[in-house]
């Protein structure tokens, strides 16, 4: 699988909206390969999400922290849907929301089949956040594949971006090809995450913890 092509746009029919779901009984059956999208609020995953779709306008991007508060599901060329999660850390939502959310997203992990991958997006300018590896070690616990983009890289200097990748690697506990440094802003990382969700979609990742 490669990246979607960036003439094509949503309304061009390569990217489709299946549907914003509250509660996971109400996810549809897509039978397909998911990966789903996970990290903390306002750490770029929706903006993320649009740079692989190359769309302006697949997942809306917001900086109120906390604006996805469903799952949404993207059809990516009828052959792979990409599941945006709600972002959890310090979104200003009443702590009732935060549990609905959690029940949400827990539901989701916990009881997709066509779940093949989770990416885990984290802030490349930021140390390890333990709600991160809390999210990571919990996916190692549940045996699902995991790849972690480091977000923003962009905005370091190049000869600070290995150091901070590797030290995000030590923190997470990570294999190197289990971490991407990623910009919405340039593309980087952008062929390397396809590679993985290729790879994911024809079920060759398992989990590498």
């Amino acid at each position: 699988m490669t990246p979607v092509d960036v003439k094509k746009s949503l309304a061009g029919g390569r990217v489709g909206f299946l549907g914003s779901f509250p509660d996971p009984s109400l996810l549809p059956i897509t039978h397909l390969p998911e990966i789903a999208f996970a990290g903390r609020s306002n750490v770029g995953k929706s903006s993320a999400i649009n740079k692989l779709l190359n769309v302006k306008k697949a997942a809306r991007v917001s900086g109120t922290p906390g604006r996805t508060q469903s799952v949404n599901l993207f059809l990516v060329e009828k052959r792979l849907v990409f599941a945006d999660l709600p972002g959890y850390g310090f979104a200003r939502v009443p702590i009732e929301v935060k549990e609905r959310w959690k029940g949400l997203v827990e539901g989701y992990l916990g009881g997709r089949d066509a779940l093949k991958l989770v990416v885990v997006l984290v802030d490349a300018r930021h140390e390890v956040q333990n709600s991160d590896a809390e999210l990571i070690w919990g996916l190692r616990q549940a045996r699902l594949p995991i790849r972690v983009l480091a977000t923003k890289s962009d905005k370091l200097k190049r000869s600070q971006r290995k150091k901070h990748w590797a030290a995000l690697r030590r923190g997470f506990k990570l294999k190197p090809h289990e971490l991407i440094g990623f910009s919405s802003s340039d593309g980087l990382g952008v062929e390397d995450a396809w590679a993985s969700f290729d790879a994911a979609a024809r079920g060759e990742l398992v989990d590498e913890g």
